[in-house]
């Protein structure tokens, strides 16, 4: 069982774009509370978006691919980030990150088929003295090792 966006209600996109289109810099708080909504940005919501914006999906898509944060998919229920920055790689977070990636089967930005996990890349929590570094839903942990993500994520 894969994870599934809400279902679509034009009028609450209709009225999440209404309560934020007035703001300044409008795109972001719209689509934030759009993911909130549905669980990501759903493919049927850019075109109004886009069109109470007087921008073009294209420039859209650009905001929306630019931020890591935001998914044409809803997440799995559990969410793991493991860092990529600089002192990460150096403390050997590349290994780390292919022996998680390769254990779960998946491919950064990729849910697992059940809908339990996802991996993605995230670019500095800030634990560089504690490299390297990885969030589990939300949750900081330096120094982990592939054993240990995984032993916290796996079922």
């Amino acid at each position: 069982m894969s994870p599934t966006a809400a279902p679509l209600d034009p009028a609450e996109v209709s009225a999440i774009i209404q309560q934020n289109v007035h703001r300044e810099g409008p795109l972001l708080p719209i689509l934030h509370d759009i993911q909130t909504a549905f669980g990501c940005v759903p493919d049927a919501a850019r075109a109004p978006i886009a069109d109470a914006l007087n921008i073009t999906e294209a420039e859209l898509h650009g905001v929306i691919s630019f931020y890591h944060d935001f998914r044409s998919k809803p997440a799995g229920a559990r969410v793991l980030k493991i860092c990529r920055a600089e002192a990460c790689q150096a403390m050997g977070a590349n290994a780390m990150s292919e022996k998680v990636l390769t254990a779960l089967g998946l491919g950064w930005h990729e849910t697992t088929p059940d809908g339990a996990i996802t991996v993605e890349p995230i670019y500095c929590l800030g634990l560089c003295a504690c490299a390297p570094a990885a969030m589990i839903d939300g949750r900081v942990k330096g120094r982990v090792t592939a054993e240990a993500l995984l032993a916290e994520v796996a079922p």
